[in-house]
């Protein structure tokens, strides 16, 4: 493909999927599926998905039959990704085999046999969402991938993980973990702070006036959660790794690639710890290393399972 003019979130996030399938940890993913209590048509599971993007998940875990009978709530703050998850959701079972159906409540229903999945989305800041949620904890099952580093997390989430029911999981898949390799080398020092200054960036983030943001997430998850009463089931890397084989990049990954470097020269213009010349010429070689089939992306991310623990004396609502 050519260099992109114009950047997509909407096709980031789709070339994505692809990069996610292969990075997501099996061993916490096995740990997940077995860990999920029973769920029936008259009990479904009730999960609760923040920072839902596009719906890949979903479609996911329905895939892989991890969900047979759920009630799923998706939120995320952008409208516009709530309506392709919708869009993506109905196409995809359709041509699965599902029957799909919507109400006037705007619930989408996708069944076959043995399989029946309520989906909801709503368009809302996740602050938002925990304080008109506060106190409920009715959530079977909450999922953030790739969220955690996206937020501000001794003050995010422990609210996250009030809304799950004592004896409920949560599940944080692809977190970042503060590891960033491009290659060929383009300059190993002038790599290296490249690499420092966007991590920087990401920890200086602000959004709506708060901090917004974590380079090392995926470490610093395992103290904050064992703050939260959350109890690590299980735990393993996730890295992205991108390279292009004998017919180049898979699907959309070449894409995939140029958004990233695109974002990188967006955080990082005008940085005044690098030269404006030099980073441009360093853009540039990556943009064409991508034409070329010759760059490799590596990031690294963590996988993380818990289970919220019942304080004493406090039910679990019948499951397990």
């Amino acid at each position: 493909m050519s260099i992109p003019i114009t950047y997509s979130l909407l096709r980031y996030l789709a070339a994505k999927k692809s990069v996610d399938d292969r990075a997501l940890n099996w061993q916490v993913w096995q740990r997940l599926v077995t860990a999920l209590p029973r769920a029936t048509p008259q009990q479904p599971l009730r999960v609760l998905e923040v920072g839902a993007g596009i719906g890949s998940m979903v479609e996911r875990l329905v895939a892989g039959d991890v969900l047979t009978h759920a009630t799923y709530m998706a939120i995320d703050r952008a409208p516009a990704l709530l309506a392709e998850a919708h869009r993506r959701l109905c196409q995809w079972a359709r041509e699965r085999g599902f029957e799909v159906d919507e109400n006037r409540q705007g619930q989408l229903h996708v069944w076959r046999a043995r399989q029946h999945i309520t989906m909801e989305t709503e368009a809302i800041d996740v602050g938002h969402f925990m304080a008109r949620e506060h106190g409920r904890r009715v959530w079977d099952l909450l999922i953030g991938q790739a969220f955690l580093d996206l937020i501000d997390m001794p003050t995010t989430l422990p609210g996250l993980c009030s809304l799950v029911r004592p004896g409920g999981l949560l599940y944080f898949p692809t977190t970042f973990d503060g590891d960033t390799a491009f290659q060929p080398e383009y300059d190993p020092e002038f790599d290296r702070a490249i690499e420092a200054c966007y991590h920087q960036a990401i920890d200086q983030r602000v959004l709506d006036g708060k901090p917004s943001g974590d380079s090392r997430a995926g470490r610093r998850l395992f103290a904050h959660l064992r703050t939260a009463a959350v109890q690590v089931l299980a735990a393993g890397g996730s890295d992205w790794v991108v390279f292009a084989g004998a017919n180049g990049y898979p699907a959309d990954e070449a894409y995939f690639l140029h958004d990233i470097i695109h974002t990188i020269d967006v955080v990082l213009t005008g940085h005044p710890h690098l030269d404006a010349e030099r980073l441009g010429a360093w853009v540039a070689q990556r943009h064409a290393q991508i034409e070329q089939g010759a760059l490799v992306y590596i990031a690294h991310q963590l996988d993380v399972l818990g289970r919220m623990t019942a304080p004493m004396g406090e039910e679990q609502d019948g499951k397990p």
